[in-house]
């Protein structure tokens, strides 16, 4: 294993491009921890963002791991660029000549994949854990270990998402066109949802979506602003009430990590069966 990722970590080494990108992505995620310092003043009224209790353990570790998964387009465009270089400049046929095979080609993609999953994972949670202690009302260790289960959550769906960006590397061979296919399948996937719950009226249109992967994926991890007590307090005002079930489900847990086995599988079958 570890030879197989020292193959991919040096590619991306002399790749500026990659290195870009890896970069902005967590520059981007270190400056989620600059919105607690957003407080301003509007005459008489004075905002401070930490003092509303968003970074309260254990709401905390919902909000950043959802705002962290929006950044992930970034590491994907690694994934994606990273086999269109392959076909660029041969390396891949390269690769297979020096005594590579296609399989260990695919695991040495998979294990980068894993890597970056994990790398990103750790910085979430121990930026998500410095801010929860820092502006946190709840310290007590029993509250901030509570809700661990959604970096677990985080970790799947990014080894998912990028394990779909292999895929279409793979598949499409250039990662403008990539992306492109990408942004069209979520695009269906939101029509397909939509015709299902508000033209065709079926009822259970949720247990059908449920196991479309970007929707999967998107299941993860709820949006968590209608968690946040503020928002309840004026949902209540208005005589609306919020319910909504944010917790990480096994049943998702699994079926994103079913996707993410049929996504490498036709990974490798599909380079197995091309003529490289």
């Amino acid at each position: 294993m570890l030879r197989l990722l020292s193959i991919e970590l040096h590619k991306i080494r002399y790749h500026r491009g990659s290195k870009l990108l890896i970069i902005s992505y967590f520059t981007l995620l270190t400056s989620l921890a600059l919105v607690a310092s957003i407080n301003f003043e509007v005459g008489p009224v004075k905002f401070d963002l930490a003092a509303q209790g968003i970074f309260n353990f254990p709401y905390i570790w919902h909000l950043n791991t959802y705002l962290a998964a929006v950044l992930k387009i970034f590491l994907m465009l690694v994934i994606v660029s990273m086999m269109s270089n392959e076909y660029s400049f041969n390396t891949l046929k390269q690769n297979l000549i020096d005594g590579l095979s296609k399989k260990e080609f695919v695991l040495s993609k998979f294990y980068t994949v894993v890597l970056f999953a994990l790398i990103s994972t750790l910085f979430v949670g121990i930026t998500t854990l410095i801010l929860g202690l820092i502006y946190s009302d709840f310290t007590e260790w029993a509250i901030v270990l509570s809700d661990l289960e959604y970096l677990l959550a985080y970790f799947i769906k990014l080894v998912a998402f990028f394990s779909l960006g292999l895929f279409l590397g793979v598949w499409i061979k250039r990662s403008a066109f990539a992306i492109g296919v990408l942004i069209l399948w979520s695009i269906f996937e939101a029509i397909f949802i939509g015709l299902m719950r508000w033209n065709w009226k079926w009822e259970n249109h949720e247990a059908i979506a449920q196991f479309l992967p970007l929707n999967a994926m998107a299941n993860l991890i709820k949006e968590p602003f209608t968690r946040f007590n503020a928002v309840k307090t004026v949902a209540n005002q208005i005589g609306e009430t919020v319910q909504k079930d944010f917790s990480v489900h096994f049943t998702t847990i699994l079926i994103v990590s079913i996707w993410t086995a049929l996504f490498i599988y036709l990974t490798y079958l599909l380079l197995n069966k091309r003529d490289l």
